[in-house]
């Protein structure tokens, strides 16, 4: 930027401090409600980022402006965010407004094409940010802002400059559009795909064609209460042996009787969809072993608890996982595990507060807390796969249990009540491999998606880049040199100041 033998013939290396006025703006107190009742727009750094600002979520007073330092900046003016969550975002004045002071706003001079400066500012945000002091989160200066080198061409220049970004930013933009309306197509689609799952549209073909490998749903409801009470028997002739062996005491850990949940009433069952002949409803607890993660200990984040062996995986782990949870950033040490659980292999979790129904498969054992539900499923009846494919089939309707609170969560209750439409184990078999097949396409198309959407960032910057290295429209040598109106600009600013000297001295000699 600051090499002046590279920049093209008419162009000058300048500052932003030459091209534009700087200033920010200023909170009026909240604590006077009239303050925040007038008509002057007032700009929240959480509302820049479009290109233009043409409305505000908030309006102060005349009064605000006069009892504080906000100040009105004129349409046509550069706002950018100097620190906190929206540092670098930055829009254009399309009004008159005030802002406040985390954002430094800059008035171009005649020398410079506002649209110029939007641009120039996008194509240097990340290096802007860069050089803001300060530890985790960066903030910018006035000083920096000020300070930053600008390669400056001829303003005819300029106008054809923003007029091609324009041109190639409009096609860009019908592009991402595009592409953006295709993911989200990919995602309704995946839920058309899981809703005929779930319905036995997509194995129709297969039971006209196998119905010999069919079950009455009868036999399948007499098929789990079997599995079921085989379970429970075997739980409890191994607490017994445990018992015996002194390695629990007497009342320790015994399994549970199988609770019977109440069967469907008939208006329950007007309200889902109707099944295929042979396949049944049953509760989500009557297909496997369901139980919350545990953190007993307070307070949770004692120091004690962590630094261990013991992977402990969170509910955003859960939510960030495809399919299955390979990655942790916590592990709990010896006495974390002993107010904990330690879920082997292939236990399906299912998260019930913050992300709601959101599951993966543990990769290794771990250990996960009471926001948390670990499912392991019956295989020898269901596949665990089924019920994970179902759980994001169900999702919207699961969330819908969740009281509407800040922090939305379900209680395990909730989990055990899930209906889940269940067929044959052959039958599951076939629907996994449809599902498996065609998701498998699905995320092939999302993966390109993305693939192109980055690639559209990538050549948004490289269209920005070579823009300001003077490569994106041709020269003109009869346009006039930067360099002159820049001094043009100097001289005249030199005048207006000395005869804001010649007046000031005048008032004073009167006054004596």
């Amino acid at each position: 930027m600051n090499d002046v033998s590279s920049i093209p013939k008419g162009w000058c290396c300048t500052s932003l401090e030459k091209v534009a006025s700087w200033g920010s703006g200023g909170t009026p107190s909240r604590n006077v409600e009239r303050y925040f009742q007038g008509i002057i727009p007032w700009v929240k750094t959480g509302e820049l980022e479009r290109k233009y600002i043409r409305e505000t979520e908030e309006h102060i007073s005349e009064e605000a402006l006069n009892n504080s330092s906000a100040k009105i900046f004129p349409k046509g003016s550069v706002g950018i965010a100097m620190y906190g969550a929206t540092i670098g975002k930055l829009s254009i004045w399309g009004i008159d407004a005030s802002t406040n002071q985390a954002c430094a706003v800059g008035i171009p001079t005649v020398a410079i094409n506002n649209e110029f400066l939007y641009y120039y500012l996008l194509s240097e945000r990340q290096s802007l940010i860069k050089a803001g002091k300060g530890g985790a989160q960066p903030n910018l200066s006035q000083g920096i802002i000020k300070e930053w080198p600008i390669n400056l061409p001829p303003l005819n220049e300029q106008n054809r400059i923003v007029a091609k970004i324009e041109e190639l930013f409009s096609e860009l933009d019908k592009g991402i559009e595009n592409l953006k309306t295709a993911r989200a197509q990919l995602k309704v689609y995946r839920q058309a795909l899981l809703k005929h799952a779930f319905e036995g549209k997509l194995t129709a073909q297969w039971r006209a064609e196998n119905q010999d490998k069919l079950e009455t749903a009868d036999a399948l409801l007499k098929r789990i209460q079997q599995e079921r009470a085989q379970r429970y028997q075997q739980q409890l002739t191994d607490w017994q042996t445990n018992v015996k062996q002194g390695s629990l005491v007497q009342r320790a850990g015994k399994p549970k009787a199988p609770k019977p949940l109440p069967p469907l009433t008939a208006k329950e069952l007007a309200e889902l969809p109707e099944l295929p002949e042979g396949w049944v409803y049953s509760y989500l607890s009557d297909l496997g072993d369901l139980g919350r993660g545990k953190s007993k200990h307070r307070p949770r984040n004692d120091p004690r608890l962590f630094g261990g062996i013991y992977p402990f995986v969170q509910t955003g782990e859960v939510k960030a996982a495809n399919r299955i949870i390979r990655q942790y950033s916590q592990t709990l040490s010896d006495f974390g595990l002993q107010q904990s659980k330690l879920w082997p292999t292939g236990t399906l979790c299912i998260t019930i507060a913050a992300n709601i129904a959101e599951t993966a498969f543990l990769g290794f054992d771990g250990c996960f807390p009471d926001s948390v539900v670990g499912f392991s499923a019956f295989e020898k009846i269901i596949a665990p796969e089924y019920v994970d494919f179902f759980i994001q089939a169900a999702r919207t309707r699961i969330e819908a249990y969740a009281p509407a609170t800040a922090q939305k969560n379900i209680n395990l209750e909730t989990l055990e009540n899930l209906v889940v439409p269940y067929c044959s184990t052959p039958e599951q078999k076939m629907i996994l491999n449809i599902l498996e097949e065609r998701f498998s396409i699905i995320d092939q198309l999302e993966l390109t998606i993305i693939t192109s959407l980055q690639q559209s960032e990538a050549l948004r910057q490289s269209i920005l880049k070579k823009a300001f290295a003077g490569l994106l429209v041709p020269q003109d040598p009869h346009d006039e040199p930067a360099s002159k109106l820049l001094a043009r600009i100097k001289a005249e600013r030199t005048t207006v100041a000395k005869s804001a000297t010649v007046r000031q001295r005048g008032r004073k000699a009167e006054g004596e």
